[in-house]
């Protein structure tokens, strides 16, 4: 499978969906949304572990280290075994189709990728790198209503992938493209073709029309907010982003904060200078627009409202109880 398999690696909301609905509308190659099959494999214990499982976890990790080092090949052997395990899964779900290629685009394999690149260090890794507080934006508007810092509380996005990604672009595998959001949707011909061209296939304009080429599966992790709604990129909100920042104090400070927290060295590598992240004009003022209360927003923001404060509201001193007699209920 090592020379089937396309890996897109990005943070969340850099345009990876984007991106991979374009390859999936390439006449040889097969994307299913966020498969999710490399991150916990990274946390069986020979690499990394979890917080907490139904069983011993932090044994079961002594326990497979050891084993490991009894093995003939070691490590070796022990990546044939995870190897053959994902080669089944995407081999046949390839084999549903006449297609060369499989794309695998799931954002969190970026904190996993020093695994990653040992179970498949011959496989096309491309990089998709955006503006680092363009994501923030995306990720705050998207997921936590326009409030950057509980988006940021939940998860640094920014200070958690930026460095991440900048280890694997400073030593990078075999086989590696780097591309760029802004300039994906300003000429995506020119960077689709290039992007072709490094994984030996032809360019084909329904790559750039994707919405008339490619749907993606029912019920599959993705975006599931607005990729769906367009038919081609567009690059019309490249700078909201600066503009929203203008409109508020607050956010420009939390902005001032997260690029505080970015090595400049990480940032290059990403393809900016780290003191030009913040502009110095912002230009007029930009208040974002509230989404489409579709079922996932909905979802999103009540989820929001429910868990705000939490512990110290009468709904999660019910909240606590429930867990507790489920514990209880399920306790073996």
């Amino acid at each position: 499978m090592q020379d089937r398999l396309i890996f897109v690696i990005s943070p969340p909301r850099s345009g990876s969906t984007l991106l991979q609905h374009m390859l999936g509308s390439h006449s040889q190659i097969l994307t299913y949304p966020e498969p999710h099959l490399i991150t916990p494999l990274a946390f069986l214990g020979f690499y990394d572990i979890v917080d907490k499982a139904p069983y011993d976890h932090i044994n079961a990790a002594e326990a497979i280290k050891l084993f490991v080092q009894g093995l003939p090949g070691g490590e070796s052997d022990y990546l044939d075994a995870v190897r053959a395990y994902t080669d089944t899964l995407y081999g046949r779900m390839l084999s549903t189709s006449d297609k060369r290629y499989f794309v695998d685009k799931t954002p969190a394999y970026a904190l996993v990728l020093p695994f990653l690149t040992r179970l498949y260090p011959d496989a096309q890794y491309v990089v998709l790198t955006r503006h680092p507080l363009a994501i923030a934006s995306s990720y705050a508007n998207s997921f936590f209503d326009g409030d950057w810092l509980a988006a940021h509380q939940f998860n640094p996005v920014v200070n958690r992938y930026v460095p991440a990604i900048a280890d694997l672009l400073r030593a990078p595998p075999r086989h590696l493209l780097q591309l760029s959001y802004e300039q994906l949707v300003r000429d995506p011909q020119t960077v689709l073709t290039s992007l072709c061209t490094f994984l030996g296939l032809d360019f084909q304009p329904t790559m750039v029309d994707y919405g008339e080429h490619y749907t993606p599966p029912l019920g599959g992790r993705g975006d599931p907010i607005k990729v769906q709604q367009e038919a081609r990129p567009v690059a019309t909100s490249l700078d909201k982003w600066a503009r929203e920042l203008a409109s508020d104090p607050d956010k420009r400070a939390l902005a001032e904060d997260i690029v505080a927290g970015l090595v400049p060295s990480d940032v290059a590598l990403w393809g900016f200078e780290h003191d030009a992240l913040l502009p110095a004009e912002l230009g007029p003022a930009h208040k974002p627009k509230k989404l489409k209360a579709n079922s996932f927003v909905l979802q999103r923001r009540i989820m929001l409202a429910l868990k705000k404060d939490i512990r110290q509201r009468p709904h999660g001193k019910l909240v606590e109880r429930v867990r507790y007699y489920c514990n209880v209920l399920l306790r073996e």
